[in-house]
């Protein structure tokens, strides 16, 4: 199976900041271009971080309202600094983190959802900034078309990995939603096709009716 990774997925023309880049030449990046973040880069173009319009915003929140109708907030130490920033290094939410080329979507998925950032700067084997990659460019992948979900399903997964034949199993996909019905020859080899089934991009979900003949492991009919 061909899974599609970061490399596949990102943006490659990246606009970046460099270290010390002022604030009101870090709006203009992000109005010019039309993004809502830049990655930080140091000299050898390794990230250091990340300015956000959020980071941005935080000066104007800490501003005092001119109307006096809204006061102003108390502030953590790191955020009266962040507000009272003037350049890239005082603004950036820092450290940088950072995706590889290779990783799959799940796990760029899985890496974003756990620390909580809209983006990923991408590195290569010596850190610099090759790329960025996106909530957006993520999701990108459930774009895939049905028919080729399921050509992949059907020849990847059930005749080249798992050596079963087209009248085994039966696939349909509709909007992502895969439904299986068919017989295999052992129970143990449900819960592998529906593994290996959600592993393939682009599936929204998987419905299985798949009857058995008998007990037993699968481990002879994979392939890898």
């Amino acid at each position: 199976m061909h899974h599609r990774t970061v490399a596949d997925l990102m943006t490659k023309d990246v606009v970046r900041a460099r270290r010390g880049t002022p604030f009101k030449e870090i709006v203009k990046l992000l109005a010019d271009n039309d993004v809502t973040a830049v990655p930080v880069v140091d000299e050898l173009d390794h990230p250091v971080g990340v300015v956000s319009e959020a980071d941005l915003l935080r000066k104007c929140a800490a501003q005092s309202d001119p109307s006096g109708r809204v006061p102003v907030s108390p502030l953590e130490a790191w955020e009266r600094a962040a507000a009272e920033g003037t350049t890239s290094d005082e603004l950036m939410s820092a450290p940088a983190w950072c995706a590889r080329p290779e990783w799959t979507v799940i796990e760029t998925a899985r890496f974003m959802a756990e620390r909580n950032v809209k983006r990923l700067p991408v590195v290569d084997e010596a850190d610099r900034l090759r790329g960025i990659i996106s909530r957006g460019d993520l999701l990108r992948s459930f774009l895939r078309r049905d028919d080729a979900i399921r050509d992949e399903i059907t020849r990847d997964v059930l005749q080249t990995t798992l050596g079963l034949v087209p009248s085994d199993v039966m696939v349909d996909v509709r909007e992502g939603q895969v439904t299986l019905e068919g017989r295999v020859e052992t129970k143990s080899l449900i819960p592998v096709i529906d593994r290996l089934c959600r592993g393939v991009d682009g599936v929204v979900s998987v419905t299985e009716h798949i009857g058995y003949r008998t007990e037993g492991s699968p481990a002879s009919a994979i392939r890898g």
